[in-house]
């Protein structure tokens, strides 16, 4: 059995037409199934869903023997234990700075202010912010981050943009654009060579959908 590990919404719907050219079907639709563990058309491959964030620990742990993860998790995540083979250029978006329309960030910065940041992206911001000089106290968060510098939680936020829709309707402005995500397709090491042929066959029908 080949396990695949996925989390419901962009990811998941954006995997579907490189499962497709691996000739593999989900066979139940994970936003009307009430199930965390979905068929496929073919009897020997199944789809596991998860939280995004825990994906990469399902891989490394054996849980599941591959799975599709944002750059943002697996860098968070430290991608121990994890052979990382392929960016699939799906679930495009960026890591920003954001802070509220009437923060004066360059200024802050220029001044050697210490910051405040709520970010679920630690690891990400601490490096950020260190290459850069900067010091700053984390307030880690895991969901809306707008919130933080609107209620003086914090001075600024370190948090995925896409359309950048909710920044402006909440009155925030990205202020720094820290890195490009998309998401990748992640394999257990023990996995791959106990179950080489059946993973090397869907790793390569990937790799032939996204080149």
């Amino acid at each position: 059995m080949i396990t695949l590990a996925l989390s419901k919404g962009r990811i998941f719907d954006e995997t579907l037409p490189l499962l497709a050219a691996a000739g593999i079907e989900v066979l139940e639709d994970p936003e009307k199934s009430r199930k965390l563990i979905l068929p496929t058309n073919q009897s020997d491959v199944r789809v596991v869903l998860v939280r995004a964030t825990d994906v990469p620990t399902y891989v490394q742990y054996g849980g599941a023997d591959l799975g599709v993860t944002g750059k943002d998790t697996l860098i968070e995540h430290g991608g121990q234990g994890l052979y990382q083979p392929l960016d699939l250029r799906i679930a495009k978006c960026r890591v920003s700075v954001a802070v509220r329309s009437d923060f004066d960030y360059e200024r802050a910065v220029k001044q050697g202010s210490r910051l405040k940041v709520a970010t679920k992206y630690t690891s990400i911001a601490r490096d950020f912010f260190a290459s850069k000089g900067v010091h700053v106290d984390m307030v880690k968060l895991y969901g809306s981050m707008e919130l933080a510098p609107l209620t003086g939680l914090a001075d600024a936020i370190v948090d995925l943009v896409s359309t950048g829709n909710t920044l402006k309707a909440n009155h925030l402005v990205e202020v720094e654009r820290i890195m490009d995500i998309s998401s990748h397709l992640v394999v257990n090491q023990a996995a791959l060579k106990l179950k080489q042929a059946p993973l090397r066959r869907i790793i390569d029908a990937f790799a032939g959908a996204v080149s």
